[in-house]
């Protein structure tokens, strides 16, 4: 009993992570070179960025004739130069290999800086496991080498760097992913919160003003030839999804999914979603309403509460604000795509424990989840499994975090006003 009572407390105990994580790092090294050595690559997206990027080594830089044999490119600037890297150093494309070795290196990498993001929030060593045995997950780095892998690495080290507080550096992560994909600017509704409530508004300006910055950088060279081209495509918002990829609307008929309704009512649900834990939960740290913390930093952005507001944006506020506005998007999008994993795989088992779910409940609901991506083509019960799960994870945050709202509404605490007067 004594020693199982020591490995129940070894489970719970954060301080132990670290030597547990470093095994499991090491122990899926070995298993990222067997899936490499025993696996065959799956051919999906790969040839078609090695044929976007030899058009633009001849010289093509607009947007509109950059296209592949599975479609035009539609990823911003920075997706061209990693991909041209890529591409020489696998030349042209051809040494499948050691691109996939290089992948295993981005999973690995991306795996340490999750791991590094979980002990400063400070989670469970029993919730670690399960970000290594992701059979999806190792599937979408090693065997299909998506883009989506790169954006997920810039997404973990914004997490990372805005946990320590290197505000600079995290903002230039987020948009190094912005650079990759579009699909990162899910988080930006909670990122807005911990800007303004962890630098006010005047440096959280400088934080949009580092990003902008970037975007030009990355799009330089493309919007001088066709910025219109540049724009539609690299950012497409109004992109029309088949009914045959999707992973998360399969058990609903493909009328309603095709249909402009059902894309403005989960665009409505996105926003109610948002505006719910803007006003109950992401203002944990000012002890505000939503209109008190925005009317103080406004007004006085310089006060002695705004600067103890900000010393309680803590690692473990940042990682479930921003991961929960990610699940929050995946849960209302209009198709999620098997690549799509990747931005919610490693987020789970945090947003499993932060729900408060238990150890039980925690490896239940993964396993379903994992099962749910793993299932192919989707099906009606699959993509049941795969939205219920979100629905979990997003809800079961809400209710996890109650307590870390000590004030719903009004201006303040009490013990805050009396600090003030």
């Amino acid at each position: 009993m004594e020693q199982i009572n020591q490995v129940l407390s070894i489970a719970q105990d954060p301080k132990q992570s670290r030597w547990i994580g470093r095994t499991l790092l090491a122990l899926d090294a070995l298993l990222c070179a067997a899936i490499i050595w025993k696996i065959p690559y799956t051919e999906i997206d790969w040839t078609t960025y090695m044929q976007h990027i030899k058009l633009y080594v001849k010289g093509e830089q607009d947007y509109a004739y950059l296209t592949g044999s599975t479609g035009p490119l539609v990823y911003p600037g920075l997706h061209v130069y990693i991909y041209r890297a890529l591409y020489a150093i696998t030349g042209e494309g051809e040494n499948i290999l050691l691109g996939q070795i290089i992948f295993a290196g981005l999973y690995l990498t991306t795996l340490s800086v999750v791991m590094s993001c979980y002990r400063n929030a400070k989670a469970p060593p029993y919730i670690f496991p399960l970000l290594v045995m992701s059979k999806r997950l190792h599937s979408i780095f090693m065997l299909r080498m998506f883009n989506d892998c790169f954006t997920v690495l810039f997404m973990f080290s914004a997490i990372y760097f805005y946990q320590k507080k290197s505000w600079n550096l995290g903002s230039v992560c987020f948009t190094c992913g912005l650079g990759v994909k579009m699909n990162i600017i899910l988080i930006i509704p909670g990122l807005a919160f911990i800007f303004l409530q962890g630098l006010g508004v005047d440096r959280s300006f400088t934080q949009g003003l580092i990003m902008l910055q970037s975007q030009g950088l990355f799009a330089y060279e493309f919007v001088k030839v066709n910025w219109q081209s540049y724009l539609s495509h690299a950012f497409q918002f109004n992109r029309q999804f088949l009914y045959r990829w999707t992973v998360n609307w399969r058990f609903i008929p493909e009328t309603i999914f095709l249909s402009t309704p059902f894309s403005t009512a989960l665009l409505g649900l996105h926003a109610a979603i948002l505006l719910v834990f803007a006003t109950t939960r992401w203002t944990a740290p000012s002890r505000r309403s939503l209109k008190a913390t925005i009317r103080l930093f406004l007004t006085d952005p310089d006060s002695e509460p705004a600067d103890r507001i900000g010393m309680r944006i803590t690692p473990d506020y940042i990682m479930t604000t921003l991961l929960t506005a990610n699940a929050i998007g995946m849960l209302c999008a209009r198709s999620l795509h098997y690549q799509f994993y990747s931005w919610i795989a490693w987020a789970t088992p945090y947003l499993l424990w932060r729900a408060g779910v238990g150890p039980v409940g925690v490896y239940g609901v993964w396993a379903l989840q994992e099962w749910a991506w793993n299932v192919y083509p989707s099906t009606d019960a699959s993509s049941m499994a795969v939205v219920g799960c979100l629905a979990v994870q997003v809800f079961g945050v809400w209710w996890g975090t109650r307590k870390d709202h000590p004030v719903p509404s009004g201006d303040a605490s009490d013990a805050e006003k009396k600090k003030e007067i």
